[in-house]
């Protein structure tokens, strides 16, 4: 699953509160960048509940900043990633 978030994601702890979210869902790896135009890119590979577990977290108002908008797509996952980091 790839995700982007979109609003004032930048800058205040989002992407770290992602990777916290996605650890303590558990089965998750992937990572969470900054994109250049301000939005956050999020690509979580596991189980399809946990990912949109973190669809759900993410869609939240405890998530830090402002969340206006997530924008998903889902496709198979493609593996190569060593637990969930910040990029």
């Amino acid at each position: 699953m790839t995700a982007w978030v979109r609003g004032r994601v930048q800058g205040v702890g989002f992407r770290w509160w992602t990777r916290s979210a996605a650890l303590e869902i558990g089965g998750l790896s992937g990572y969470a960048s900054n994109l250049t135009d301000g939005r956050v890119q999020i690509v979580a590979e596991g189980p399809r509940d946990r990912c949109d577990q973190l669809l759900d977290s993410l869609r939240k108002h405890s998530a830090p900043g402002r969340v206006d908008a997530v924008t998903e797509i889902w496709d198979e996952p493609r593996g190569g990633y060593d637990g969930f980091e910040i990029r």
